[in-house]
């Protein structure tokens, strides 16, 4: 169920909360792809370091006098170096310093020399899921003699609390600029996006609440896109006020009309009473002035009927029928052609028969005589209709003879009291007409228009059992 009051987001749910906790966690994926290289650079160094403590050791042992050289001097120097014990291997001879007689038996043999990067990163991690001390044979060469070999007996364990006391600093540095970061990111963009869509649907709301009096959005000088859905907001909010103030007069000045069409066609009636009195009298100025009476009181019930029937036919009930469209057509224009015309209409029939249609045949009717009506008042004295069938729907075009349409016309064509073609015209025949289209799934298009005539086409889809044909049909010629 639609909520008719929206409620705000939870504090944790809001945009600015979500987007907070996301750049959180994405320094923090950040800070651990660049924290994996570097405790296995940390190690690598610490290594190295060693390395290079152990060759400080042994030259140190080498330039002592043989009669200054004990036990107890090899002990401190190995205990410098934190190693059980150190072999130097040059080309020319081989030194070795232990702590004692039997060094511990080694567990892993690590090669400082190996730069890989892949497999600096594993060796990292397994180091750091070791839960027990593992003794450790180091071989790497001298930093200025490449060609002279040190191998270093050592523990694991005080190279792995280094590198977890590192990889806590790492840690701890990667929250405060996390947070640090998303600080910025959040007031960032509570002052670039969260406020301003903040407002933005505050001004939706109002309007939502009140949308002939409510306020409109304010306008906003930004050039981005909060700016552009801003200005496009208050340009939407306005239209749709006028839209819905004009809506208003009409359904009021509908309600209206139905109040007062009783009276109007007795009063109607009683005219066409005195009317038909006045035809009896033989008086020649009364008989020249009695079909100008008939005429303005036929006029005056069209004007009240056709008024009444879009206001009250906006969602026509339909009776649907299967029927053939070319005797619809040819009932239309006899119905046309046998009215008081001011002056003869050729209405020529185009439609081949065996084009069948399932729809309401009264209010195909009623469209084919609006569509007549309009081009005969309009100036027309000749009316073809021609049809074709295409992907399932037929195709009418309606051409005259007339005119054309003005501009005026144009630009209100459907717009009920607004796109009417001549003086004293009402402009509903094309909304009832499209209207009643519309509830059939057609539609109705202006296809051309000018000196030499207009051309309409309606679209409407054929009855179910009825033939196709691939490609749509060219427009009909005009009248």
């Amino acid at each position: 169920m639609i909520e008719t009051t929206p409620r705000p987001p939870r504090a944790g749910a809001s945009l600015s909360a979500r987007l907070l906790v996301l750049t959180v966690f994405f320094v923090m994926v950040a800070e651990f792809l660049i924290w994996a290289p570097s405790v296995a650079r940390f190690r690598k160094t610490w290594l190295e370091d060693h390395i290079v403590r152990a060759h400080l050791a042994v030259a140190a042992y080498a330039a002592m006098p043989a009669a200054a050289i004990g036990h107890s001097i090899e002990r401190e120097l190995l205990s410098n170096t934190d190693s059980y014990g150190i072999v130097l291997k040059r080309a020319d001879r081989r030194s070795l310093m232990v702590v004692d007689d039997m060094p511990p038996k080694v567990d892993v043999t690590v090669d400082a020399r190996d730069d890989r990067f892949f497999m600096l990163i594993n060796d990292a991690f397994v180091t750091l899921a070791q839960d027990k001390n593992r003794v450790l044979r180091v071989v790497g060469t001298v930093p200025k003699d490449p060609a002279t070999t040190i191998e270093v007996i050592l523990d694991e364990g005080p190279l792995r609390d280094a590198m977890l006391a590192f990889s806590w600093r790492i840690l701890t540095l990667s929250i405060v600029i996390s947070l640090f970061t998303a600080t910025l990111v959040y007031v960032s963009l509570q002052w670039l996006i969260v406020r301003p869509i903040r407002r933005i649907t505050e001004s939706m709301t109002r309007f939502r609440r009140d949308p002939e009096g409510g306020g409109t959005a304010s306008p906003s000088k930004r050039a981005d896109e909060i700016g552009f859905a801003q200005r496009e907001l208050q340009v939407m909010q306005d239209e749709l006020r006028a839209a819905l103030t004009q809506k208003t007069r009409l359904a009021a000045l509908g309600a209206a009309v139905a109040k007062i069409n009783h009276d109007l066609r007795n009063s109607l009636a009683t005219a066409m009473l005195v009317s038909d009195r006045l035809a009896d009298i033989d008086d020649p100025e009364v008989k020249k002035v009695t079909p100008r009476l008939y005429t303005a009181i036929d006029r005056a019930v069209n004007l009240c009927s056709q008024t009444l029937n879009y206001v009250s036919d906006t969602a026509p009930v339909l009776f649907p029928s299967a029927f053939d469209l070319a005797g619809l057509i040819a009932e239309a224009g006899q119905h046309l052609t046998e009215s008081d015309l001011e002056r003869p209409v050729a209405w020529e029939n185009g439609v081949a028969p065996g084009i069948c249609l399932h729809a309401d045949r009264d209010q195909m009717f009623r469209v084919f005589v609006n569509l007549g009506r309009n081009a005969i008042e309009a100036g027309a004295d000749r009316i073809r209709i021609a049809a074709d069938t295409y992907g399932g729907r037929v195709a009418v075009d309606v051409a005259d003879n007339g005119p054309g349409l003005s501009r005026k016309a144009m630009e209100n064509l459907f717009q009920p009291f607004a796109g009417s073609g001549r003086k004293g015209g009402t402009g509903l025949g094309l909304p009832i007409v499209r209207d009643a289209l519309k509830a059939h799934g057609g539609g109705i298009d202006l296809v051309s228009t000018g000196p030499e005539g207009t051309v309409f086409r309606i679209v409407l889809p054929l009855d179910p059992a009825a033939g196709d044909v691939a490609n749509p049909p060219p427009a009909a010629g005009r009248g």
